[in-house]
């Protein structure tokens, strides 16, 4: 590839937040996004990489304070565990940095300065609950009290987990902080404001430019449609971050200065490399930007940052690459079925690249879920990588290296090099269009016909024969040169096997042009260069992540006995009872609630009608594991609008809560509409 041709371009990924080890869920990102930088470079392009720690918020100052260290030493910990991380899962940053930085203060200072000369920065006094002991205001979630509709206590700020009702903090019933357990006091504060609807139209016209995935296109539009807020950008003192320019107490809230993480990563390795800030960043950059991120802050990347990007004079992402979310074994993540896996534990049992391969076999361009399954995670790396590709190598090489270690000097089958020559040109846009599971699939199918053309060929037959021992050669000479096409083809997924598989080869692999074969050329010996998946490793690591939550548990303050069932309510009449309209619903479609940690959004086919009904069921169901089945809801409750949307009804649930809470199913023959008597 010439100079001439060879692309500019910088990709970030969602920044961890420092307060806590990673897990498979962040290497989802991040995989994906490495496999496509190392896809650019491989092919001639200078692609870089920068990512850093979300390093600020008052869950970090009050984590930090109940370990006894300072907030800076906290992050700077976490930082060092989630660098070795990355490192070890192979993920080629060209720089990780931290948003508590120079670099982002001054990039802070700098966008809002010129969002307030703009006009586009409001002050207005709120009022918010107080905590008098810990003498900060309150979160949410750091506000619990008792449900002002259903009457149910440890209910957070904003949504009870038991009956779904959406509410404002100063609603709850004995309302405490979670922090102190002190009772909250209103208080009024100054805070800062981005004055996000102003951009209204451009956002309309930049969400439809083809920078978004249709999906996520389509979802940001209802957003649009539904009308934009403000933007909140401040907290109160105290609070771990930047202090507000001429603002003494007010502090950046990590809305704004996260993702000016991106641009401080990037300055800090301007500063160490003689690259240039404004050759990437400036409104007339040619270099290319890309964002992948996950689905649950599309809302943020989507409309704030390019709005906040245009006020402040700098150019805009050419794409937002949004992915879904990580199941294991079908469930989300959780502690207590052992799926959920952080990044070390995994590490400490099996080979980082099972796992690129695998999320790269599964992803896709567009917004799906990911499921991680373990027994499939097991079979298909080992019948694919192990079975298929290394099998390759490692069953023609002893043809050559018993001899002169020299392959032919021609290939013996002209059609079959072409056939990867030709697939390599589909597997390259697969990558680019991050398709990586058509890209697998290609490249798969590439290693069956290789092995059916040694199979069918049999050298190992020929080789016992003087005459016919060149053949045997022949046929091996051509199956390694196929291996090294398809370990060229790997390279973005397997980086450590590539530099194994070079080393066996004799050779570097490049994919800058066509691959062209190795004739005549001598190769090393074979030397084992992937083993199987151990099942046993695999249980180990689930065992292994059960074992450290358990411990977590006894140090925990002790819950509350699950023989401490909620009081039966008080006696109705039966003509009370005979009000409530019982229906049998479908549940046709289910989706997340911005912005709502505890929502769903269900849309229910009761028969003649359809019905939206916001439910607080987020932390025990996925949208996915929902849809289709039947559940009971109260139909003739009044419609209410609530703070996410009009709820038209409320579907029935047991448990206490959390993800121990389970919908009402009906048997088989209940159909939707039917009423329940």
């Amino acid at each position: 590839m010439s100079v001439a041709t060879a692309r500019k371009i910088l990709v970030t990924s969602a920044l961890p937040y420092a307060n806590g080890s990673l897990h498979l869920g962040h290497l989802l990102e991040t995989i994906q996004t490495d496999i496509w930088v190392r896809f650019q470079n491989t092919r001639g392009h200078n692609c870089l990489y920068v990512c850093a720690d979300d390093a600020h918020g008052t869950a970090i100052m009050l984590k930090a304070e109940q370990q006894g260290i300072s907030a800076e030493q906290l992050i700077d910990n976490v930082r060092a565990e989630h660098k070795a991380d990355f490192d070890d899962f192979l993920i080629k940053f060209d720089n990780f940095h931290s948003t508590h930085s120079d670099e982002n203060k001054e990039i802070s200072e700098l966008i809002y300065n010129r969002l307030k000369n703009n006009g586009h920065i409001a002050e207005r006094s709120i009022t918010q609950l107080f905590d008098p002991e810990k003498e900060l205001f309150l979160a949410d979630r750091y506000i619990k009290g008792t449900c002002p509709k259903c009457k149910t206590d440890d209910q957070y700020g904003d949504n009870c987990e038991v009956c779904g009702a959406t509410y404002s903090p100063a609603d709850l019933l004995n309302p405490r902080s979670a922090l102190s357990g002190a009772t909250p006091v209103e208080k009024d504060s100054v805070h800062y404001f981005f004055k996000l609807p102003e951009f209204e139209t451009m956002l309309k016209d930049w969400t439809t430019s083809g920078s978004l995935q249709p999906q996520i296109a389509n979802k940001l539009n209802e957003w649009l449609e539904a009308g934009l807020q403000e933007w909140d950008i401040s907290r109160d003192a105290p609070y771990f971050g930047f202090e507000i320019p001429q603002a003494p107490g007010k502090y950046f809230y990590v809305w704004l200065d996260a993702p000016i993480g991106y641009m401080a990563s990037f300055k800090n390795l301007c500063e160490h490399s003689g690259l240039s800030f404004d050759d990437y960043w400036a409104t007339d950059s040619d270099a290319e930007l890309f964002h992948f991120i996950g689905k649950d802050i599309i809302n943020f990347h989507g409309l704030f940052w390019p709005a906040m990007l245009e006020s402040a004079g700098f150019r805009k992402p050419n794409a937002i690459y949004v992915h879904g979310f990580l199941t294991v074994d079908g469930k989300k993540m959780s502690k207590s079925r052992g799926t959920f896996i952080t990044a070390r534990n995994y590490l400490k049992q099996l080979d980082p690249e099972y796992l690129r391969y695998y999320f790269a076999a599964k992803l896709t361009a567009n917004v799906d879920d990911i499921d991680l399954n373990l027994e499939d995670f097991v079979q298909r790396v080992n019948s694919d990588l192990v079975g298929k590709v290394i099998n390759i190598a490692s069953r023609s090489a002893k043809f050559i290296t018993k001899g002169d270690s020299l392959l032919s000097a021609e290939l013996a089958n002209l059609e079959l090099w072409q056939q990867g020559i030709d697939v390599g040109k589909q597997i390259a846009k697969h990558y680019e269009d991050r398709d990586y599971s058509k890209a697998m699939r290609e490249i798969m199918a590439l290693a069956d016909a290789t092995n059916e053309y040694f199979d069918a060929a049999e050298p190992w037959k020929l080789a016992k024969q003087e005459d016919t021992a060149a053949q045997a050669v022949a046929i091996s000479s051509q199956c390694i040169n196929m291996f090294a096409q398809i370990m060229t083809y790997l390279a973005p997924v397997l980086p450590q096997t590539v530099v194994k598989a070079e080393a066996f080869l004799n050779t570097s692999l490049s994919w800058e042009q066509e691959p062209t074969p190795l004739l005549s050329h001598e190769i090393n010996k074979f030397k084992a260069m992937m083993s199987r998946v151990d099942s046993d490793k695999v249980e180990a690591m689930v065992e292994t992540q059960k074992a450290e939550l358990a411990k977590e548990i006894k140090a925990a303050p002790a819950p509350a006995k699950s023989s401490d069932i909620e009081p039966i309510a008080p006696e109705i009449e039966f003509e009370d009872f005979a009000k409530i309209d019982l229906r049998i619903a479908k549940i046709v479609h289910a989706e997340y609630v911005d912005k709502a940690d505890k929502l769903l959004r269900l849309q229910l086919d009761i028969g003649g009608e359809q019905r939206q009904v916001l439910a607080g069921i987020r932390s025990a169901y996925e949208p996915n594991q929902l849809i289709g089945k039947l559940t009971v809801m109260v139909a003739n409750l009044k419609a209410r609008k609530m703070r996410f949307g009009m709820s038209e009804g409320m579907v029935l649930a047991a448990g206490p809560g959390g993800k121990d809470l389970w919908i009402l199913e009906p048997h088989a023959g209940a159909q939707a509409g039917m009423r329940v008597s």
